[in-house]
């Protein structure tokens, strides 16, 4: 399909009855110019939607968030429910193209911004962290009958990254998801319990602690976000994937994929992915107990810190889409568009004003999701998403189209909910009027209307069956799957659909119909179509019938893919049984596909001696320096420890370029076993500088996490002429405090401290805890400002503030300056440069602002830069630590153990700190960003530099 658009001016101005309410002119949005685009309904139908579903009736259901945060936002200046939040239930009567009626489904005080919304059949899942919850309506009467908690204990309550949607799936599984806002501590309906967790905590008052290396019931340890899976009755809760930031929605389709998006902290990082089965997704280190920022290498770039792509056992991060703040995902799977739009998979950015496109393809044993396409937006970009033809730089109304979720309705039309608002994300909103908009998207001169569902009869069933929308045909599947072998001749001819996820949907409920349908599922494996057989696979291990799947036989199948789903099945089993699969697995290894690496590296867990063992004796390499690639691969992500005599070898060999000799010395680095550690400690002092310093770097990196107890740390890495300036620092901080020396002398020493580092450190220290003399505060004021330490200028700036210039700083006033973006450059470069980078010009302590533009306009970049403290991104909050020694660290925390804690200094230096070192810590209230009064900037030099960043490309 083109990303060529026209312009599609939506003016639907309706005469609506009592329960109706006048649409007023939408904003431009851009689509592809065979497809029409109305405003279907906004408020006050409703308000700021988070989620919406489709019923049986065709209706749209939306869960609202009118109290947003109203620990952030003043809930007198905003609308507010006192009762609660809703949800709605929105529906167009006359079929005309627009919604004509609103009613209130549910308003309760257990629902403070809830985040999904699941129409499945009599019941309504809504998820409201800390709970998953279900209300029942029985008769139909748009009333609930009942509610109940399915599950409770998720992380996140009142929190962007906490408890998302429901989707049914094709095998007659729940599908949802939660964000990085743990711990989540979930029990299901047999008493088996998930514990999750990681080292973010903040974003909300309630989000306060967290830790990883928490241990589920199956043994496992899960970080970061989540993808579950559970069956209706609550009962078999299981995590799919984890490790994500904050995927908004994941959605299941009905050949079983899984895709979801994948916020960023940076504007460069956020993703679109496929997901495997029991996929890391890395956003945090494996156990949850570091940042990117910690484990990120010297010149590795941000997008792949941010995910971990270079660590083994981290799956792939799919298609990098940039700045912004990913939200709702779709697959498409009607035919209303044709044929070749079917199948399209679409990914809502609200930060980006866009809902963009792919046609995802099976690539070797995953999925290549294709061309990034721009399917619409309010905004007018180019192939990249980004505007270029904004030259005002003033906030537009374009700009709040804010898409937070899309669903296709029963009539095959695509839906498309708009938060509406000029900013988005950091917990904030800015309408205080919570305005909302949903649009409808059909073929340019094609009516779509809702067909009536029919439950009573076979035929209806199988045309729910067919319908596009989700969640409607799962009770027309559990209906069918009630009626066992005799259903079969009603879904058999829908294995020969024009529709191929038709095909998929068919193939997953015959699997269930009885031993009869489950033996003609296992036929399918002999199709001659891969897709076919992969699904046929699926149905038949979502039966847990796993005997029944003849595993020998697809081990040599042709289709990597289907090798690779077969290796899901392996994971639990003895190593006596694994291991010849694992043989075989390795018979048609290509090392170019990582996803199969992966696969056969959880083949490999908890037996990796053996598994490398017989990776080397298949790939057997020539000599010391020439490994076969898959052999090198191998080594990689097996980590086992019997590599490490070969990967010594090979690095002592002579004959690795520089790309081999970084792969081979991180392979060595993932093997947490004390003789890597040795190697590594011989390796720093090999003649090739090359290899020592890198090997020094893995030796500071692994320090604090797998190889801490396996070197002397001290002997290794002590600074004698730091500790030596600390004890001289310690001493004058005592001379502070004595009673009896003048005061004159007492200031002396104070601007001595000032000047200095360590002493500026244990000056703020004192500061904070109101130990430093009141007649002293003055002299330090006037001092520290010298101080060589950034950390201790900046805060130093929060504590004692900065004098007026008198300059007027009020928004409105710099956008209304005439701004030279030439000038701004300069003025980047001289005020800006020392944490931040654009067109990689800087220093990469705080974001990269290359493209912020894409997530920003004017208005919000310049009340972000004029009041620091208003939202202050995740992983840049400033810390203090306070050290028993007396020395103190101000930075941001990248990682905690239970032993240590990393902590990033303004100038980008990484430090770990033993916890038993720490005698206190706490959190600063303010950013480490000054105000432009802190830094002397003009109000003109504001608007130019607002200027140069939103004119980037």
């Amino acid at each position: 399909m083109s990303s060529k658009f026209l312009i599609l001016s939506l003016l639907i101005i309706a005469c609506l009855g009592s329960c109706k309410t006048k649409v007023q002119e939408a904003p431009l949005l851009f689509s592809p110019s065979d497809f029409e685009v109305t405003l279907w309904a906004e408020s006050p139908l409703f308000f700021n939607p988070t989620n919406m579903d489709v019923d049986a009736k065709g209706r749209i259901w939306v869960t609202e968030a009118v109290n947003y945060r109203n620990y952030n936002n003043d809930s007198t200046a905003f609308l507010h429910h006192s009762k609660g939040d809703r949800v709605m239930i929105l529906e167009d009567t006359d079929q005309d193209g627009v919604a004509d009626s609103s009613k209130v489904f549910i308003q309760d005080s257990d629902l403070v911004s809830p985040l999904g919304i699941a129409v499945i059949g009599t019941r309504i899942f809504v998820s409201c962290a800390p709970h998953l919850l279900v209300y029942t309506d029985e008769n139909g009467d748009d009333v609930p009958d009942t509610k109940e908690i399915f599950l409770t204990g998720f992380g996140g309550l009142d929190h962007d990254h906490s408890l998302h949607s429901v989707l049914a799936g094709p095998d007659g599984k729940l599908y949802f998801n939660t964000g990085n806002a743990g711990p989540h501590h979930v029990t299901d309906n047999d008493g088996w319990e998930l514990r999750s967790g990681s080292l973010y905590t903040g974003g909300s008052p309630y989000n306060t602690s967290n830790a990883g290396s928490q241990v589920s019931d199956d043994g496992k340890i899960y970080v970061g976000g989540l993808a579950l899976k559970i069956n209706p009755d609550g009962t078999g809760l299981e995590v799919l994937a984890h490790n994500f930031r904050n995927s908004y929605e994941v959605f299941v389709d009905s050949r079983g994929d899984l895709w979801q998006n994948d916020n960023d902290d940076q504007v460069v990082a956020c993703r679109v992915s496929w997901i495997p089965e029991g996929g890391n997704a890395g956003y945090f280190s494996a156990d949850g107990s570091r940042t990117w920022q910690a484990d990120q290498r010297p010149d590795q770039d941000i997008f792949s810190a941010h995910w971990h792509q270079d660590d083994p056992g981290v799956m792939p991060a799919g298609d990098k889409s940039g700045a912004g703040s990913p939200t709702g995902m779709m697959r498409y799977e009607g035919d209303a568009f044709g044929a070749a739009f079917t199948g399209t998979l679409m990914s809502a950015d609200a930060g980006r004003n866009v809902i963009f496109s792919y046609q995802p393809h099976i690539s070797k044993s995953g999925y290549d999701l294709g061309v990034r396409e721009i399917l619409f937006s309010s905004v007018n970009v180019d192939d990249e998403g980004y505007v270029w033809n904004d030259t005002s730089f003033q906030s537009q109304k374009s700009k709040w189209f804010r898409p937070s979720d899309l669903v296709t309705g029963t009539d095959g039309a695509i839906y498309i909910a708009d938060w509406y608002d000029p900013v988005v994300g950091g917990h904030q909103m800015k309408d205080s009027a919570a305005s909302g908009k949903i649009y409808r998207i059909v073929p340019k001169n094609k009516k779509l209307t809702n067909p009536t569902m029919d439950y009573n009869s076979d035929a209806g069933l199988v045309e729910v069956l067919r319908n596009p929308a989700v969640n409607v045909r799962f009770r027309a599947f559990e209906i069918l799957k009630a009626k066992g072998e005799s259903a079969i001749p009603l879904i058999e001819p829908l294995l020969a659909d024009e529709n191929p996820f038709v095909q998929s949907r068919a193939i997953f409920l015959l699997a269930q119909l009885g031993d009869q349908g489950l033996q003609k599922t296992l036929k399918l494996l002999d199709s001659e179509q891969e897709t076919i057989r992969i699904e046929a696979f699926r149905a038949v291990k979502a039966t847990e019938n796993l005997s029944a799947i003849p595993r020998v036989k697809l081990l040599t199948d042709p289709s990597a893919f289907l090798r690779r789903e077969l290796a899901t099945v392996l994971w639990d089993l003895s190593w006596e049984e694994r291991k010849p699969a694992f043989v075989s697995l390795l018979q048609n290894f290509d090392p170019s596909d990582p996803w199969y690496l992966d696969a056969l590296g959880k083949v490999a867990e908890g037996h990796e001696q053996a598994a490398f063992a017989l990776s080397y004796e298949k790939f057997k390499p020539l000599d010391d320096g020439n490994w076969p690639e898959e052999l090198k691969v191998l080594a990689w992500r097996i980590s086992s420890v019997d590599a490490v005599p070969g990967l010594r070898k090979r690095l002592e060999s002579g004959k690795l370029d520089r790309k081999e000799q970084d792969y081979a010395l991180t392979s060595l680095a993932f093997i947490p076993e004390k003789s890597a550690a040795e190697a590594m400690l011989s390796l720093s002092k090999s003649a090739d500088q090359q290899i020592a310093d890198e090997a020094m770097f893995w030796l500071s990196f692994r320090q604090d996490n797998d190889w801490q107890a396996f070197l002397d740390w001290k002997k290794i890495g002590v600074d004698p002429e730091k500790t030596k300036q600390l004890a001289v620092m310690k001493a004058k901080k005592s001379l502070l405090l004595e009673e009896k020396m003048s005061l004159n002398d007492r200031k002396s020493q104070a601007k001595a401290m000032a000047k200095d580092p360590i002493g500026g450190q244990i000056l703020m220290a004192m500061l904070a805890a109101d130990e430093l003399p009141n007649d002293l505060i003055a002299t330090v004021q006037e001092t520290i400002s010298a101080n060589p330490d950034l950390g201790v200028r900046v805060q130093a700036g929060n504590y004692f503030g900065s004098k007026s210039n008198g300059e007027n700083y009020a928004v409105a006033h710099v956008s209304g300056l005439s701004a030279d973006p030439v000038k701004g450059e300069i003025g980047f470069k001289k005020y800006c440069t020392t944490c931040h980078q654009a067109n990689g010009f800087g220093k990469d302590i705080g974001p990269d602002l290359s493209q912020i533009k894409t997530k920003y306009d004017q208005t919000t970049l310049l009340d972000a830069i004029i009041n620091p403290d208003g939202g202050i991104v995740f992983g840049y909050e400033p810390w203090l630590v306070k050290l028993k020694s007396g020395e103190s660290y101000y930075g941001f925390v990248q990682g905690e153990t239970e032993k240590a804690l990393i902590i990033k200094d303004l100038t980008g230096k990484r430090t770990t700190v033993a916890i038993s070192e720490i005698e206190e810590r706490k959190q600063e209230k303010k950013s480490i960003m000054p105000t432009p009064s802190g830094l002397g900037m003009s109000a003109q030099e504001l608007a130019d530099i607002s200027a140069y960043l939103l004119g980037l490309r």
